[in-house]
């Protein structure tokens, strides 16, 4: 018979299991509850600095914007106008021709009321076409001209401007035919009020860009094409196209009038072309300046389709026999 004093007993204690099991949870959930407060710190910074860079970066663009508005509505200070214009006139090596000083004063003083922030066309690039452009710095300065290597030239050697070459048809030599039939035509094709991207009216220029025929124009300035031989495209085109434009310009509110009318300014008043369509197309009765060969014009728009350029039709009449 055995004996029990040998006899071993051996104890499984529940607690021990629970251990065993228990430990690896704790272990596991540990790096668990770190990653949730690492990514919840890392939410509630990045929320933070959002909110900052977003005030911030409001309030510098506001005060981005009221520094541009403020730059915008302040044109050039007149000692640095009055230099331009006086340098532009006194300029002695310059081979082309340019206007005196009076000449330029005068077109200065009609960007005064909107500089610097004009709606301004030029036909012609010219010696004084870089002073324009800085006078009209904040505008719409286009230029129109005949010459389409003069007008990738330009645009190359001035970033940001505007200028487009245009083909003309016509010759100083057709200017009585085409007054004629243009006068003719007075309530169709070459009627007052039009828009010339659709005329089939000779004189009228119908290839330029769709939007220069929407933009209210505030001055116009005819310098442009070259008109001192027969054989030149001569300024008929250019004159009769700005009497159309600013007689069919869209103001949005007929009741402000400064806003309805357009400065339009022919240069060389002293030739036959120059002065003959001037009085046609801008009107005698619209002259309000003449300095030296620049005629000053204020063109009023006009409402419906009359088929007159001018109220007083017996300047036109004897224009037209003596042409």
């Amino acid at each position: 018979m055995k004996s029990s004093a040998n006899a071993k007993l051996i104890l499984l204690h529940p607690s021990i299991h629970k251990q065993g099991l228990s430990t690896p949870t704790a272990a596991a959930a540990a790096p668990r509850r770190c990653l949730f407060s690492f990514l919840t710190f890392f939410t509630l910074a990045f929320t933070l600095t959002l909110i900052n860079s977003t005030f911030s970066s409001s309030s510098s663009s506001s005060s981005a914007a009221a520094r541009r508005t403020s730059s915008a509505a302040s044109p050039l200070p007149i000692p640095i106008s009055a230099a331009l214009l006086h340098y532009a006139a006194a300029d002695t090596n310059s081979t082309k021709p340019h206007m005196t000083s009076g000449e330029l004063s005068s077109i200065a003083a009609a960007l005064a009321p909107c500089s610097p922030a004009c709606n301004f066309l030029i036909f012609g690039l010219n010696h004084e076409s870089l002073l324009w452009r800085a006078l009209n710095h904040r505008g719409a300065t286009v230029f129109l001209d005949e010459n389409e290597f003069q007008v990738s030239k330009f645009e190359q050697s001035n970033p940001g401007s505007e200028a487009y070459d245009v083909q003309y048809t016509t010759k100083v030599s057709q200017m009585k035919e085409l007054l004629v039939q243009a006068k003719s035509q007075a309530d169709n094709e070459c009627r007052p009020v039009q828009n010339l991207l659709f005329s089939e009216c000779k004189l009228g220029i119908n290839d330029l860009p769709n939007h220069i025929y929407q933009v209210p124009w505030d001055v116009i300035l005819v310098d442009g094409p070259r008109g001192y031989s027969a054989a030149s495209p001569g300024r008929m085109s250019a004159i009769f196209t700005a009497g159309v434009l600013a007689r069919s310009k869209c103001t949005g509110n007929r009741k402000t009038k400064t806003k309805t009318k357009t400065h339009v300014f022919v240069h060389e008043m002293g030739r036959e072309a120059e002065r003959i369509y001037s009085d046609e197309f801008l009107c005698v009765e619209n002259l309000v300046e003449s300095v030296g060969s620049l005629g000053h014009f204020v063109v009023e728009a006009m409402q419906g389709n009359g088929a007159k350029f001018c109220k007083n039709s017996s300047s036109g009449s004897s224009i037209s026999s003596s042409v």
